[in-house]
């Protein structure tokens, strides 16, 4: 049987055909298309476009090194070396499932990979497990129904900068079904409750006030602290979830915040940090796992792996617990496969589908290999680029006439690259007056179709920045990525060419500004990545 969320659906998703012509084992599609496989195991966010062959996002999922991407805060075209990646793993997966079976050979491949991303990632010598997910999306979700399950179904859960995190969270954070289709194929309705895991109840706070001004940290330490113990003193049992990096930079509530939060209230509180955006060092995360935090990442976002790619970092105080749990709520199987678990976890893994899923295993393979190639880069190389990077990218925002930069956060307390800004997040005005969300979205969209005498490029999606809707004054980004210092690593070059390519960017924009064709009547709306 093929797994549900895979090129071929089950049976009683499409017309019956001749059982003579329906395939009788899911090895038969691993001889899809590379692309198409990496189109896989996904919810709708993940569909391309049968004309252009691209996302929502304006990625595609076949290499376009043609195409200069600043996109890493959204999503990324596949590199050439993450696809070649791809392509080897699905070779050896077709030689070796020949001798010994699918679902066995998938499986010890997917476990395989949970150790080296430790590796990467600094932490093979520790017992953090990894938990596989299709997106960060889903990683909210697990990260909720491990906590509910260790703290009780009296659970709230607190979303730190709600405001500035994917849309799906406002669903994943009730226990809802964000989408009309799950990772695995299940048909949703986007709202209703995810069985055996919502409703739950959430509650949001902002970074910014409804002028768009961001809050400061004290202010949104003490409304954490003060809206925990409400809950705690209720009875209730929290999840607080925290942001390292939000679409546009921003961190919040504090380490000293989070610190005192799970010294006051053990066992009744359990935190996650959203670090899906992956701008945080090993040691950083060390650090967040040594506190008994759960981390979420994702490989599609600094990496520049392709979308959609999550996982959801346990430490070594839950791993064992959650290990030895006779099952989590059922919804969850709508979402995951049994190898997104440890295979020693074999009760748990027992409530989830056997069946493979290619597309997510394909484009974790493309991930781990521009991990491997960025971890190879020296430290200070990283620091150095990071450094000279965002001083010219700020320098080509403020240079442009219609450009606003926004003012980046420079997390306190960092040693390595992050401790500067890789976002770097700008309105645009005509006549004095910020652009719709409406016009943004269709610059966005024209610069990366490109047009005569412009060449196409990628940068990140328009999000918004001010009003009470969030819709007022949008911004785009242009960001630093993984893949940037990859290719500085390898050719000292490749630096002057990248600065040249956000320069040509920000030009096409302004050129854009002054075209009334540029017609906002069909944007697209912005699609959540998470």
């Amino acid at each position: 049987m093929a797994h549900p969320g895979s090129l071929i659906r089950p049976a009683d998703s499409r017309p019956a055909i001749d059982p003579a012509l329906r395939p009788q084992s899911p090895l038969r599609e691993l001889f899809a298309p590379l692309d198409q496989l990496l189109a896989c195991g996904g919810d709708a966010r993940i569909d391309l476009d049968p004309a252009t062959r691209r996302n929502a996002y304006g990625c595609s999922l076949s290499p376009a090194p043609e195409i200069p991407s600043f996109s890493s805060c959204t999503a990324s075209t596949i590199s050439l070396r993450g696809y070649d990646a791809a392509s080897r793993a699905r070779d050896a997966l077709m030689s070796s499932a020949m001798l010994h079976g699918l679902i066995e050979c998938f499986d010890d491949r997917v476990e395989a990979m949970r150790g080296e991303l430790k590796a990467l990632l600094g932490l093979d010598h520790t017992a953090t497990e990894i938990v596989f997910t299709s997106s960060g999306t889903d990683a909210q979700l697990v990260a909720l129904a491990i906590s509910r399950a260790l703290l009780g179904d009296d659970i709230v859960s607190v979303i730190a900068a709600s405001d500035q995190t994917g849309t799906g969270t406002a669903f994943t954070a009730r226990g809802l079904h964000f989408g009309a289709r799950s990772a695995n194929g299940v048909v949703a309705t986007r709202g209703a409750p995810i069985a055996g895991l919502g409703p739950v109840r959430s509650i949001g706070l902002r970074l910014r006030d409804t002028d768009g001004r961001i809050r400061s940290p004290s202010t949104l330490d003490a409304e954490t602290l003060d809206i925990v113990e409400s809950a705690v003193a209720q009875g209730a049992r929290v999840m607080l979830e925290a942001m390292d990096c939000s679409k546009l930079g921003h961190t919040g509530p504090s380490d000293r915040c989070l610190a005192e939060i799970a010294t006051r209230w053990p066992g009744r509180v359990q935190i996650v940090i959203d670090a899906c955006q992956a701008r945080l060092g090993n040691r950083r995360i060390a650090a967040l796992l040594d506190r008994g935090f759960i981390v979420l990442l994702t490989g599609s976002k600094y990496f520049t792996g392709p979308a959609f790619s999550g996982a959801v970092l346990l430490p070594p105080q839950l791993a064992q617990a959650v290990g030895a749990l006779p099952r989590l709520a059922p919804g969850l199987a709508d979402y995951l496969g049994r190898s997104d678990w440890p295979q020693r976890w074999q009760g748990l893994r027992a409530q989830f589908p056997a069946e493979p899923n290619f597309g997510q295993w394909l484009r974790w393979e493309a991930a781990l290999e521009e991990i491997r190639a960025y971890v190879a880069a020296p430290a200070k190389l990283r620091r150095d680029v990071v450094r000279q990077l965002g001083e010219d990218f700020a320098k080509l925002i403020a240079a442009s006439p219609s450009a606003r930069l926004l003012p980046p956060q420079s997390p306190a307390g960092r040693g390595d690259e992050f401790a500067r800004p890789t976002i770097f997040a700008f309105t645009l005005h005509s006549d004095g007056h910020p652009l719709s969300l409406a016009d943004c979205r269709a610059l966005h969209r024209a610069l990366a179709e490109g047009t005569a005498g412009h060449a196409a490029c990628l940068l990140g999606q328009p999000v918004g920045w001010g009003g009470r809707h969030d819709d007022a004054v949008p911004a785009l980004r242009l960001c630093i990525s993984a893949r940037h210092i990859i290719d500085i690593h390898a050719d000292a070059g490749a630096q002057g060419r990248i600065v040249a390519d956000a320069a040509a960017a920000m030009t096409t924009l302004e050129a854009l500004l002054r075209q009334p064709s540029v017609s906002t009547d069909n944007a697209a709306k912005e699609h959540h990545v998470h």
